[in-house]
């Protein structure tokens, strides 16, 4: 089980610093995982480090290193002890035009230094109405994931992430979760094995909440 808390662009480094001195959570049967900007990470490293909790980064340039200004390298994040990387986050594909295939190559390289990617899927509001909600989610995995090995797939999280609930309040009900959670197993479990998809973490993510999280968590 794995409970992971995207900052998105939010804390500057001293409210970081601020927040992770006396930042206190009870370890029990899930890990847990925080993704926060790039210049918190070194900060996450002083104060999480030895206590179980990880960190990661929300984003990853697909390429070891090069004229791409502004961009992070995955040998950077590795430096910093970041073991996770979102991968495709609705918010990167809509406001920044990330396609398909170019989230598929940054999932390829966070394996290839070692962290575990996390590869964001979810379909529209305009999608789900028209019940094409499967087949978009069936494009994004397929052009991530093709390539991998067992081991390699093995060591992704997918996240199903509706667009349509990402920061806008709305929630997508635990049964609906459930739904599109089994969808992606199966997916999987037709092209790799029935051992490889009931091994293989899923997430939920879109206006979770302390008020919701009990019932989604129940299902998912």
């Amino acid at each position: 089980r794995l409970i992971a808390g995207n900052w998105k662009m939010n804390r500057t480094a001293m409210e970081t610093e601020q927040f992770l001195g006396q930042f206190d959570a009870e370890m029990g049967k899930a890990e847990l995982l925080i993704c926060m900007p790039f210049t918190d990470l070194y900060l996450a490293e002083k104060y999480l480090a030895g206590t179980g909790i990880k960190w990661g980064a929300q984003n990853v340039y697909p390429a070891e290193k090069g004229a791409f200004t502004g961009e992070i390298s995955p040998g950077m994040l590795k430096e910093t002890g970041c073991s996770y990387v979102i991968c495709g986050h609705s918010e990167r594909r809509q406001i920044l035009c990330e396609s398909d295939e170019f989230v598929g190559k940054k999932v390829e390289i966070v394996l290839a230094y070692g962290m575990t990617p996390i590869l964001c899927v979810g379909e529209t509001l305009e999608e789900r109405e028209s019940g094409q909600m499967k087949t978009r989610l069936l494009e994004e995995m397929r052009a991530a994931l093709s390539g991998l090995s067992l081991e390699e797939l093995l060591r992704t999280v997918i996240a199903y992430e509706p667009v349509w609930a990402i920061g806008t309040g709305e929630t997508a009900s635990p049964e609906q979760a459930q739904e599109m959670h089994k969808f992606i197993r199966t997916l999987v479990e037709k092209v790799y094995g029935f051992d490889i998809a009931d091994n293989l973490t899923i997430l939920y993510g879109g206006s979770v909440k302390p008020e919701n999280a009990k019932e989604i968590f129940s299902k998912t």
